[in-house]
């Protein structure tokens, strides 16, 4: 089964969230970082100011340097309520004058600095030391070393990573929920958009309503809305096919009827023949009536549903004509084809193509004049053209247009048709756009021009 994820879920957990974890680590790895290093160098200049004050407890007697302090001074020294304080001064070759570090070894560049801090370990303990170098006029280079434990830069580095990150962390967490709140209310719309076609009835094709809709969400809402439209238009068309279907099947029925009824109150097969022949005639009128609505509704399908291949549509012409000889000629009807292009091809539902040109001949021989002629000439310059001429009556300007009505025909039209032909005629036309024109003809009858679009390299210009 294909699982679909959140829209909210996917900008929380691809955006805010890795936007709100980057913060908290920068601002976490930034803080401890600059935090550490300003609070090592606050201690390392007190470690330093401590070593500088056993200065003054250096003296020269007689040639010696030696070093001594009272007890209350040493209480003072080495107090420290957090950890413990390690001291000594000692000369270059190692010997302490006083205090209880250890004697250190320095390197010749070691020796050379005038101060230097360096961590060691001691005791089991971490320590950060400081060696000074004693200034003034000494016998002897003298040393003054002081250490202490890690305990109180660790607990003030602590308080202060502590007291600075705390808002910061509480400000990341109010941006976070911010912007997790501007994504529901930028997502409102869009919850409302879905409310809104979740509660329509199925009849319900109306566009919908884009005035609190953000651009981007536009498009979507004019894709639906266009496809309502068309989804409109065809179940209408449905709705007309249906309506106007069963309004027109309903006469033929009845007289279909009529006439069974009629033939079973006969007794004699030969009292029975006209009110036979009569059902014959109505069950041939209901099935041209069906295969016109069926063919019909083929035509009217919704767009894009039709796949369409490239015809020759001049052979197709001649064929067609071919097949309406025989019933042309029962009229003495002679159809006269001109073939004006050597090739003409078009993209097109070749059934639909060959419905489309026989009707117009259909209708040509029905209401043409006995003895009279059809004309089907086939052009590609100065247009490509399929144009129909027959020498009937013709059809009045006022009728041009309404006679591509459905069930519409000419008031006085002689002939069993149904009104569809040229119903199916524009509906197919316009299907494969074609341009359809009816007119006079030189012929004295109608004229129809079929103006095809041109196929260039598989597609329609």
């Amino acid at each position: 089964m294909t699982r679909f994820s959140s829209l909210k879920s996917t900008i929380v957990l691809r955006l805010i969230i890795p936007v709100l974890l980057f913060i908290i680590i920068i601002e976490c790895l930034f803080s401890f970082f600059v935090t550490r290093h300003y609070i090592n160098e606050s201690y390392d200049r007190w470690l330093l100011s401590s070593a500088r004050s056993l200065e003054q407890e250096i003296k020269v007697s007689e040639g010696k340097v030696s070093a001594r302090l009272s007890d209350s001074a040493l209480k003072i020294f080495k107090w420290d309520d957090a950890g413990t304080t390690y001291f000594n001064i000692q000369t270059e070759n190692g010997d302490i004058l006083v205090g209880d570090l250890p004697a250190r070894e320095f390197t010749p560049d070691q020796s050379s600095s005038q101060e230097l801090f360096r961590n060691i370990y001691l005791n089991g303990e971490h320590l950060r030391m400081v060696s000074l170098k004693a200034s003034g006029e000494l016998p002897s280079i003298v040393y003054i070393n002081v250490a202490e434990t890690l305990n109180r830069r660790h607990d003030s580095f602590i308080s202060i990573l502590v007291t600075d990150l705390a808002p910061q962390i509480l400000l990341t967490l109010v941006i976070g929920a911010l912007l997790y709140k501007g994504v529901n209310r930028g997502l409102a719309p869009l919850n409302r958009l879905t409310r809104n076609i979740a509660d329509r009835s199925p009849t319900d094709l109306s566009p919908l309503p884009d005035d609190d809709i953000y651009q981007e969400v536009m498009v979507l809402t004019d894709t639906i809305n266009h496809l309502f439209a068309k989804l409109d238009d065809s179940i209408s068309a449905q709705q007309r096919f249906i309506s106007n279907a069963a309004h027109q099947l309903r006469t033929p029925l009845a007289g279909l009827k009529l006439q069974a009824e009629r033939a079973q109150r006969e007794n004699s097969i030969d009292t029975m023949r006209p009110a036979l022949a009569q059902i014959q005639q109505s069950a041939d009128r209901i099935t041209h009536m069906i295969n016109q609505l069926l063919l019909l509704a083929r035509s009217d399908q919704i767009e894009g549903s039709h796949a369409f291949q490239q015809i020759d549509l001049l052979t197709l012409c001649k064929d067609i004509c071919m097949e309406w000889v025989p019933k042309a000629l029962e009229k003495d009807i002679a159809i006269c084809f001109e073939d004006k292009a050597e090739q003409f091809e078009v993209n097109g539902d070749p059934v639909l193509l060959t419905e489309l040109i026989s009707n117009l001949i259909d209708n040509a021989i029905n209401y043409g004049n006995p003895h009279g002629t059809i004309l089907v000439t086939v052009q590609h310059t100065p247009s490509p053209m399929v144009i129909i001429e027959d020498d009937g009556p013709g059809i009045s300007p006022q009728q041009l247009e309404k006679v591509f009505e459905r069930f519409y025909r000419i008031p006085g039209t002689a002939g069993k048709g149904c009104g569809l032909g040229l119903a199916i005629v524009k509906e197919i036309a316009d299907l494969h756009r074609i341009d359809l024109r009816l007119g006079q003809s030189g012929l004295g009858g109608v004229k129809a021009e079929l103006r095809c679009p041109v196929v260039v390299k598989n597609n329609i210009v």
